[in-house]
């Protein structure tokens, strides 16, 4: 996933977990030359909102182990990611990520909510949760929405 790539790589290059908001943005902004200030601004907001960062004061704390991230020789994140993603989305991709093939996800999804009558969320989630993909950050948010 990008934006998880993409979160990961200012903390990798410090090697820290936790580091202002201003560093953050200087460095997917100045040093990268990835996104402009404002929209690597944009960036944190999104990574917030999908839990990939916390805000602690005017600190960034990473909510993954970053040092697990691969960064791709000459990778360069594409605008598409400074847009919240669904609930659905989000789940999509860790399934996805988790090595399941995205079409028979997706036809394992919609048939669990025909079976069960539930939203699309919701079957995203029993449907990840029965392929032992972690989604429990995400399931919250599923949650919240019912």
């Amino acid at each position: 996933m990008s934006l998880k790539t993409a979160v990961a790589a200012p903390f990798r290059q410090r090697g820290t977990d936790r580091m202002a908001e201003s560093e953050f943005v200087v460095a997917l902004s100045l040093d990268r030359n990835w996104f402009s200030p404002d929209q690597a601004k944009t960036l944190v907001d999104v990574a917030a909102s999908e839990g990939l960062v916390e805000r602690d004061e005017d600190d960034l704390v990473v909510a993954f182990d970053a040092t697990h991230t691969t960064i791709p020789d000459g990778f360069t994140p594409g605008e598409e990611i400074l847009q919240s993603r669904s609930t659905f989305e989000r789940v999509l991709d860790a399934v996805v990520e988790a090595g399941i093939e995205k079409q028979t996800a997706v036809a394992g999804i919609n048939a669990l909510q025909s079976d069960i009558g539930v939203t699309l969320e919701a079957a995203a989630v029993v449907y990840a949760r029965s392929e032992g993909v972690d989604v429990e950050a995400i399931a919250a948010d599923v949650r919240e929405e019912l």
